[in-house]
């Protein structure tokens, strides 16, 4: 019995120093996988009801992966990417069906800072398939059980947050605002 103990004493201590095992990672994760399943089941919901609960989650993303502790790979090698191009699509699709004609809306491209007079069309569906992409990877590199994979899924993901998918989380939100507030006044 005691060395049992012993042993869950070292394994817990363990896990409180192991940055998959923070409070932050692990509420980043949750907000990753609950993203995950709300755009997966979008079929499974109603317009008004989809887009009211992606604008109470996303900004939960946002702020729960800016609060992740700074992380340095473990592995030399890339992660493995799990999302397919089959997966991308059936998200981007799903989306897109859901919302119609309320998906596209008009953005202007910014780059490092640098605002241009280009106003382009962007699409919701778009934007937030991207993002799955980056959190699938993410949830599925946890499913292996593996610490250093999920340590550098993390890793990357917060990463690619900073590069790219970042800024399309909040031109997503601010679409899904502006079409909130724009349903509003009916």
């Amino acid at each position: 019995m005691q060395v049992f103990l012993y042993l869950c004493t070292i394994f817990s201590s363990f896990c409180m120093e192991s940055f998959i095992y923070k409070d932050s990672t692990v509420a980043f994760v949750t907000a990753a996988a609950q993203t995950c399943l709300l755009i997966e089941q979008c079929a499974e919901h109603d317009r008004e009801e989809w887009r009211e609960q992606m604008l109470r989650l996303l900004p939960v993303l946002y702020l729960r992966t800016r609060l992740l502790e700074p992380a340095e790979t473990m592995m030399e090698e890339e992660p493995q990417r799990f999302v397919t191009e089959e997966d991308y699509t059936f998200a981007l699709v799903g989306i897109r069906n859901l919302l119609g004609s309320d998906d596209a809306y008009l953005d202007v491209f910014v780059d490092r800072g640098v605002y241009t007079d280009e106003i382009q069309t962007s699409y919701i569906s778009e934007g937030l398939a991207d993002i799955y992409q980056e959190l699938k990877d993410l949830a599925a590199a946890f499913q292996t059980g593996e610490e250093p994979v999920m340590n550098d899924a993390v890793v990357l993901c917060r990463e690619a947050f900073d590069q790219h998918w970042g800024r399309k989380l909040l031109a997503v939100m601010r679409a899904l605002h502006d079409l909130d507030a724009s349903m509003d006044e009916l």
